[in-house]
């Protein structure tokens, strides 16, 4: 599956999340706020991103809302994500609510546990999410930070595994059973900060990246891309956003893949 985006921006492929079709990049808000977190969403719109993602802590859903409102696009061409702070335990409801106003949403398409409430995994919460789903306010439900028996805890419990576990993710974090695991679960797995613990310096990837004529940054965004985990890019800049979308249209060779990936091994 893929999303066609306009001249110039290239092609997002896509993932099931739950039976919803989910961008495998988009455009994160953190730590914007305000008037700039607005004209930056709209920016990113613009240029391409058709997933934005926020959260109850990001304290700017009321801004990503505004732009929402704003943009020509329909609602059913964007992909809207926020998540439940992990101290909000019985107040899910509210928090949805809250959520919903703000953003100035009927529905979301995905909504997260932002962490394991206490490092646990949050069965009460879950059964709330599932809740929202069936009733239509939430398209489909994740969790972000989890491992994978805190993920099979909640399944034993409710019966329904999550659509989406975003976590930090990058070469250096790379688990190739951990990845397998969410696979085998129908969980996309997605990555919240896939430059963060990375090393834009690294001689492999500087190599790499030479022969592309492309930025490590590229390079780094192409390899989640190609292993189909979701990526969330942050800038308020237009050409920064439009040079990090630029990597839906690398294509990392068997062997450029391979390296990387034993990177997280050294």
């Amino acid at each position: 599956m893929e999303t066609t985006l306009p001249p110039g921006a290239g092609r997002v492929p896509t993932a099931d999340a739950a039976g919803h079709t989910m961008p495998l990049i988009g455009f994160g808000t953190h730590p914007m706020r305000a008037e700039q977190a607005t004209e930056a969403v709209l920016t990113a719109f613009e240029v391409g991103y058709r997933l934005v993602d926020t959260a109850t802590r990001y304290r700017n859903e009321a801004a990503v809302g505004n732009a929402l409102a704003d943009t020509d696009l329909p609602r059913s061409d964007l992909f809207v994500t926020t998540k439940m702070p992990p101290d909000q335990v019985g107040r899910e409801r509210l928090t949805l609510e809250q959520s919903l106003t703000a953003l100035r949403c009927d529905y979301l398409d995905l909504w997260l546990i932002h962490w394991p409430p206490g490092g646990y995994p949050g069965v009460t919460s879950w059964r709330a999410f599932v809740r929202a789903r069936d009733e239509g306010l939430v398209r489909a439900i994740g969790v972000s930070n989890y491992s994978v028996a805190l993920i099979d805890a909640l399944h034993e419990e409710t019966g329904v595994y999550p659509a989406v576990n975003q976590v930090q993710w990058g070469p250096a974090d790379h688990d190739p059973g951990f990845a397998e695991a969410m696979r085998e679960r129908g969980v996309v797995l997605s990555a919240h900060s896939p430059l963060r613990s990375t090393d834009l310096d690294h001689p492999v990837l500087v190599d790499i990246a030479g022969r592309h004529g492309c930025s490590v940054r590229d390079i780094v965004l192409a390899w989640n891309l190609h292993h189909q985990v979701a990526v969330t890019v942050k800038s308020a800049h237009r050409d920064r956003m439009e040079r990090n979308l630029s990597a839906v249209d690398i294509t990392l060779s068997p062997q450029d893949v391979a390296v990387i990936d034993g990177l997280s091994a050294l």
